[in-house]
């Protein structure tokens, strides 16, 4: 628990057991996580802070995360395997555009973020359906052991096989979490790592063809023949025409700030439910009204926290995304301790303004020597303008 903010975070180490990595690699280190720092994504879980630490003979980076409480989509996804359930198609397209979103977004970064550790144990899920992706670990080569989950056997499938700092390895990655999530299990032999023929009949498993050239185009062996996160996500699997009702949601969330409070409640409450607010008119029959009655207030503020929360991002209009502001190193724990934030004076606000100003300027009687001088009357307004 963060005694400071209230909320609740998850503690990360990093060790290093050689100190002369450690230092060759500082400044690196401190860069990669000063990108992280930055990264502000609905489908990506929040650093909150880090700091480098050398107590007892130990080299170790130490960083603070969001706490995901609902588990990661690894057990999610055995859970309604022990349950007789299928997935559900809408849900599956849904949970592959907010992790690709995550991605398209780290991979658009000045400079590119590459994950580097994509698994279904590294993606997490909230209980409304928000997807989540965690232990961002760019520039693996940095320190082994940031590729834990790449050393366990039953996650090598997770990984490509020319596995590097590139785009194409998280593309590879996603392909497999894709399909598990499509089959909700692909299972290996005992205690050895999943084969490449378990993978090809998992994806030929899929009965819709799209979901399946979906699948395969990620996992090529060619790192250059895969797609990017944002080609996926106009793959036609994935590609809809967003509605009217989503855009009118995003531009309301956009611009929030500028309406009163509770908005959209008064708004709903001061409407006759029996109103038309749209009508369908047809030559050969009988047209179709849509009346007020037939929208819920309860459904109409969920979708739109639905929409706040990230869970259905507008993914059809190129988006810019604003350089990264130099942020100064993070502090170590002992620093962070010590430093205070001041707190500012309070300033009255200046409410008078100058009616009349003079000047009078004169040169000294001393030719190496010049002095002006300022009178200035003023009349001032007490009154506020």
């Amino acid at each position: 628990m963060d005694t400071e903010e209230g909320v609740e975070v998850v503690w990360n180490e990093v060790l290093f057991s050689d100190k002369k990595v450690f230092k060759a690699q500082e400044e690196k280190i401190k860069e990669m996580f000063e990108n992280l720092m930055q990264v502000e994504h609905p489908n990506i879980v929040k650093f909150h802070k880090y700091w480098l630490d050398m107590k007892e003979g130990q080299a170790r980076v130490v960083f603070i995360t969001e706490y995901m409480s609902s588990g990661s989509l690894k057990q999610f996804l055995k859970k309604t395997k022990k349950n007789h359930k299928t997935m559900n198609v809408k849900a599956w397209k849904r949970w592959c555009t907010q992790i690709l979103s995550a991605l398209s977004y780290l991979h658009s970064c000045d400079p590119p973020i590459i994950h580097g550790n994509l698994t279904c144990d590294t993606i997490f899920i909230q209980h409304n359906g928000l997807i989540k992706i965690g232990s961002v670990f760019p520039d693996a080569n940095v320190h082994g052991k940031g590729r834990q989950h790449r050393d366990e056997q039953r996650n090598l499938h997770f990984f490509a096989p020319e596995y590097g700092n590139d785009y194409a390895i998280d593309i590879f990655s996603f392909g497999i979490c894709a399909l598990e999530m499509a089959v909700l299990e692909i299972q290996a032999n005992g205690d050895t790592a999943v084969s490449k023929e378990t993978i090809a009949n998992a994806g030929q498993s899929l009965e819709d063809p799209l979901m399946r050239e979906f699948t395969q185009s990620c996992l090529c062996h060619g790192a250059k023949l895969r797609p990017t996160a944002h080609d996926l996500l106009f793959h036609r699997v994935l590609f809809e025409v967003h509605s009217l009702k989503l855009l009118a949601a995003h531009c309301l969330i956009n611009n929030q700030y500028l309406l009163p409070e509770n908005c959209v409640e008064e708004k709903t409450k001061s409407f006759d439910p029996n109103a038309v607010m749209a009508e369908i008119k047809h030559d050969d029959r009988q047209g179709v009204q849509l009346k007020y009655s037939h929208v819920s207030p309860l459904e109409l503020d969920k979708f739109l926290e639905d929409v706040k929360n990230g869970i259905y991002p507008l993914m059809n209009f190129a988006s810019t995304r604003p350089h990264p502001v130099p942020r100064a190193l993070s502090l170590s724990q002992e620093q962070v301790e010590t430093v205070k934030t001041p707190t500012p004076d309070p300033q009255e606000t200046e409410t008078r303004k100058v009616c009349l100003m003079k000047v009078s300027c004169r040169i000294s009687e001393s030719e190496s020597e010049s002095e002006s001088s300022l009178f200035a009357k003023c009349m001032l307004y007490t009154r506020g303008i």
